[in-house]
């Protein structure tokens, strides 16, 4: 196979609050967006990839455990400190952890979904 790109698809209950979300709080760059009867997406950069958000996901919970979605939505950084620090300034709860191959700061989105930074030099 050869692919020519990859991607995420997020389906959502709050979809006007994670497009805000992702787009304006954490800053991905809309590629495009659809709104079509019963069907909404946005579509961003996602580094390399694409992070696609669309209509019809689960109800939100605060933070939605591994059963309810086992997926991590992981973005790295320079400086994890720095970029929670951001987060924070910006009203997200972020979470700082440090471990032995590196340093997190973990943080949810509007629907609950777990995301976390990473320290890019601890990610070799």
């Amino acid at each position: 196979m050869n692919f020519t790109r990859h991607g995420i698809i997020l389906f959502t209950d709050n979809y006007d609050r994670c497009v805000e979300f992702y787009t304006g709080t954490l800053g991905l760059p809309v590629m495009y967006a659809k709104d079509e009867p019963g069907s909404h997406l946005t579509c961003c950069a996602f580094g390399d990839a694409y992070l696609m958000i669309e209509t019809g996901g689960p109800p939100p919970a605060a933070r939605k455990s591994l059963e309810q979605n086992p997926t991590k939505l992981r973005f790295n950084v320079e400086d994890v400190e720095a970029a929670a620090a951001e987060l924070r300034a910006k009203g997200v709860v972020a979470e700082i952890e440090t471990f032995s191959w590196g340093t997190i700061a973990n943080f949810t989105d509007p629907d609950g979904n777990l995301c976390s930074l990473r320290d890019e030099a601890s990610f070799h």
